[in-house]
């Protein structure tokens, strides 16, 4: 086996959604992995199911349908403001999951180092370590995630190559504002970094508002932007995402693109581009339904004694759980799946060192609001210990 390897283990919040199945099947509710039990857009269900139908089903463009890449293009200009050329400047992949590893093979060497800012994505540091760079670890602080100057400041240096940027983020639902997001586009810039933002959640922000980094200046030609449809229309495992960049950043990372996975579903790529020409409504009812999961679930999760911190994008909740007594985060959530039937994630599998998330668990709340109540009375529960 490849040594790097030696140091993955399986993906907790996939292991979290196996467990759920195995001691419930079909009766467990899944709070760990995010995605939605409620129905995607009819939309574009329906457009998926007529690019079926026309025989839309043989590979598409390596890099992207053309008829997705240009809606990207106008949705970029539409929300950011910013435009990038379709032809040049975007590639569509297999989900944002493999966007952000084709990105980092294509722009990071070994031995470089890549800045990531804890508690994170599982999926980041990995794909820094498939790169073959070292991962350097920057403290988000508790209890609003705050962003240290002085530790980001330290974490760049001669070795940096890049730093990933997910905001509005997951797990905490923490939302960079201005002043930290020009911190990190200024120290790029003095550092000649490139940023990867990971913007999967831009619509799903209740405080504050999301800045996209590729428009502070000097960062449009720095910086790759990543998002897909999962999040925003509710189909998770479709498995589309793209990165927007430079041309010359485009290249690279179309050229690992192309021998990853050569391209993603034709038929949902099709899809994809009447997805995003769904009106400004869709989007504000698109959080407003949110804002009410999230109103609901940390009401019902304070009343059971849980101290949440509030996210302020995203669909995740952090917890403490200290106060009931139940081990640490792993023992706690597997209590939760084989005891309760109901999953979430162990806080520790956010962190670089294992014991600075061994007191927190992470909800995840993209589901109807009678799946939640279901959860919430099984929580209950935990008043009996």
């Amino acid at each position: 086996m490849a040594r790097k390897t030696e140091r993955f283990t399986e993906s907790v919040i996939r292991e979290m959604t196996r467990l759920i199945h195995h001691y419930h099947r079909a009766d467990g509710i899944n709070l760990a992995q995010g995605f939605p039990d409620f129905p995607a857009p009819a939309a574009l269900k329906d457009a998926a199911c007529a690019a079926i139908q026309h025989d839309t089903n043989q590979y598409a463009i390596t890099w992207g349908a053309p008829a997705l890449r240009r809606a990207i293009a106008v949705k970029m200009r539409r929300f950011s403001g910013l435009d990038f050329d379709p032809e040049t400047e975007i590639t569509v992949c297999c989900g944002a999951t493999e966007t952000m590893l084709s990105t980092m093979l294509a722009l990071v060497d070994p031995g470089d180092e890549v800045i990531v800012l804890s508690p994170y994505y599982e999926n980041y540091w990995p794909d820094a370590v498939l790169a073959g760079a070292m991962p350097r670890f920057v403290t988000l602080h508790e209890p609003d995630w705050r962003l240290d100057p002085a530790e980001l400041r330290a974490a760049f240096g001669p070795k940096t190559k890049a730093i990933v940027v997910n905001t509005p983020n997951n797990p905490t639902g923490k939302v960079f504002d201005q002043v930290e997001m020009s911190l990190i586009a200024a120290l790029c810039q003095e550092f000649d970094v490139v940023a990867i933002t990971d913007e999967i959640y831009e619509h799903l922000v209740y405080a504050g508002q999301h800045i996209a980094l590729a428009t502070l200046p000097g960062m449009r030609d720095r910086t790759v932007t990543i998002s897909g449809l999962s999040k925003t229309y509710s189909v998770t495992g479709w498995r589309v995402g793209w990165a927007c960049a430079s041309a010359r950043l485009t290249d690279s990372i179309r050229k690992v693109h192309d021998f990853v996975s050569v391209g993603a579903p034709a038929p949902l790529q099709e899809a994809g581009a009447t997805a995003l020409g769904l009106p400004d409504e869709y989007y504000v009812e698109l959080r407003e339904g949110y804002r009410q999961r999230r109103a609901f679930l940390l009401d019902g999760l304070d009343q059971l004694g849980f101290r949440c911190y509030p996210p302020d994008g995203a669909y995740y909740i952090m917890t403490e759980i200290e106060q009931f007594g139940r081990g640490d985060d792993v023992a706690f959530a597997r209590y939760l799946v084989k005891d309760l039937g109901v999953a979430v994630v162990p806080g520790s599998s956010f962190y670089p060192d294992p014991a600075l998330g061994r007191t927190k668990v992470r909800f995840a709340y993209p589901k109807r609001l009678e799946t939640l109540a279901k959860a919430l009375d099984r929580l209950s529960g935990l008043r009996s210990w």
